[in-house]
């Protein structure tokens, strides 16, 4: 079934991936019923969303929208295994260098154009030209030749093995007829998608929603609910008020919000709430390119000076674990022999100490060359767990001798004036996991220009390395060896301090069945969600 989010770059992965753990009253109860067409789902989000053109956006909410409107060639399964969507097979050769997809037949773009081979060839072309501003090109970029013999297959090769090929064509494809010989930074698209997918776009009133209708003419089956509306409600409060009064169907709770404020006969008798880890984790990223973090023993000081457990007591209530690199713990690619970074505030000192800096004048803020150690983390806008975690930090800064400002941005400015162009000292913002470790997009030293996800300005030359030998074998043990020895230089040079893996923690109205957790999230089947007649809320 058509998942809300399928090539799970990062930033941009939905998060409701996660394991299968589920609390005590999800399950729904009762007589089993036919599923019916109708209804309108409402979905809380924080941010809005930024670009509708799935190559050019890098947020999760302008993929959680997307997810919905576009289609790859392949997708990953419920559980977490290859299968197709817009291709119904494919051929891997044995060396691994050549796949040949076979398109589905019939399938149409939401203007009634046929969706052909054309299409796919268009999408790759546009990935790897230097005029088009995407962060995904460098997958893309490894294909030697790229073929559309006929209008259903599509011919991709490779000079060199890429373990990441197969699930890089779960990029969403692109229409060559509303595209073709135009800038697509200035498309109309950006706003108004056209897409294959289960649900066609209606409108965009920015800062307030985003609505969908469902594609009648959906090659896997039309959707059961008719519309899915996102609203825009940035504060996570004002989000919960929305959801209790009826205003919301569904929404991720804060941990505050699933540990004390659902856990009543009321709330259960209308919603089911899940949980599961989720497939992300948060961070303080450094900007490596200020003087200020240029030196690792001060980056290490700063990790110690963290009490991660701390955070996800305090923050999470619990809910989540502590994070020592950019892999989910318990996938393959974790290694938990890393440097998990203990809180200790007198390493973090004698640390701070041998790097030159020390409090010369009694203000109990270190300086070095007359210079304080000060600086600002940035965060986004209505989300609670990254300025809660952020305060926490500043609190702990303070004990070593380091003074912290926090600024509050709203998530497009974030993006635009200050991640993006790299106008930050810090920044505590949360990475999606992929479920290929290649990692290359946000550890590589050539993806740190403007606009690209090595934002932090992270250079290694081991690193560079091991990314370009990891993406290249196929056997998973040998992978895990550059991985393990990736992130055993990353524990060591702390260019990010990895703060926590929090639970997924979604919440769904009561009224919408078929909903079916799985190692991928619940979001697997929303084509087959629905509501019986008598339980319909919304008619149109």
């Amino acid at each position: 079934m058509k998942s809300g989010c399928l090539l799970l770059p990062l930033m941009v992965m939905c998060l409701l991936f996660g394991c299968n753990q589920q609390d005590d009253y999800c399950f729904e109860e009762g007589q089993a019923h036919t599923p019916e067409v109708g209804d309108t789902i409402i979905m809380g989000t924080i941010a809005d969303a930024s670009n509708l053109l799935p190559m050019l956006s890098t947020d999760s909410a302008s993929s959680q929208v997307a997810g919905q409107v576009y289609n790859g060639l392949v997708r990953y399964d419920k559980d977490l295994n290859f299968e197709g969507d817009l291709a119904q097979s494919w051929e891997v050769s044995p060396d691994g260098l050549e796949i040949v997809f076979h398109l589905r037949h019939g399938v149409k773009w939401h203007d009634g154009v046929p969706f052909t081979s054309a299409d796919v060839l268009f999408t790759y072309k546009l990935l790897v030209d230097p005029d088009t501003p995407t962060a995904y090109s460098e997958r893309y970029k490894q294909v030697s030749q790229a073929l559309a013999p006929d209008p259903y297959t599509f011919i991709v090769r490779y000079k060199k093995p890429l373990a990441s090929a197969l699930i890089s064509w779960g990029m969403a494809i692109h229409p060559e007829h509303l595209l073709a010989g135009k800038d697509i930074a200035q498309s109309p698209l950006a706003r108004a998608p056209i897409g294959t997918g289960p649900y066609r776009f209606v409108e965009w009133l920015p800062g307030e929603k985003i609505v969908l209708e469902r594609n009648p003419d959906y090659f896997e089956g039309a959707p059961y609910i008719k519309r899915i509306v996102y609203r825009i409600i940035p504060d996570m409060t004002t989000m919960f008020l929305e959801l209790q009064s009826g205003g919301l169907d569904q929404m991720g709770l804060s941990p505050l919000q699933y540990a004390r404020q659902t856990d009543s006969p009321a709330f259960r008798r209308r919603f089911n709430r899940y949980r599961y880890p989720a497939f992300a984790y948060t961070y303080l990223g450094y900007n490596l390119k200020r003087p200020l973090f240029q030196d690792k023993r001060v980056r290490q000081a700063m990790s110690y000076a963290i009490n991660k457990q701390e955070l996800v007591d305090g923050v999470l209530m619990g809910l989540g674990q502590p994070a020592n690199g950019p892999y989910k713990p318990d996938s393959w690619p974790y290694n938990a022999n890393v440097n998990s970074y203990p809180y200790s505030p007198q390493k973090a000192k004698q640390l701070l100490s041998a790097a030159g800096w020390v409090d010369a004048d009694g203000d109990d803020v270190r300086d070095k060359n007359g210079r304080p150690f000060e600086f600002t983390i940035v965060t986004n806008q209505g989300n609670d767990q990254r300025i809660k975690s952020a305060e926490i930090i500043q609190r702990r800064f303070q004990q070593v001798g380091i003074k912290v400002k926090i600024r509050v941005i709203e998530w497009a400015s974030l993006l635009k004036e200050f991640i993006h162009p790299g106008n930050f000292d810090a920044t505590l913002m949360g990475w999606t996991i992929p479920i290929d470790p290649d990692g290359y997009n946000v550890w590589h030293s050539s993806k740190t220009g403007p606009g690209q996800l090595n934002f932090v300005g992270y250079k290694n030359k081991r690193v560079d390395e091991l990314l370009e030998r990891g993406r290249r074998i196929m056997d998973q043990d040998e992978r895990k060896k550059m991985y393990d020895e990736f992130q055993q230089i990353l524990a060591d040079e702390q260019p990010y301090t990895f703060l926590f893996v929090p639970d997924a923690l979604p919440v769904v109205a009561k009224r919408f069945h078929g909903v079916e957790e799985a190692p991928s999230g619940i979001m697997h089947n929303f084509i087959r969600w629905y509501v019986p007649v008598n339980e319909q809320k919304y008619q149109r």
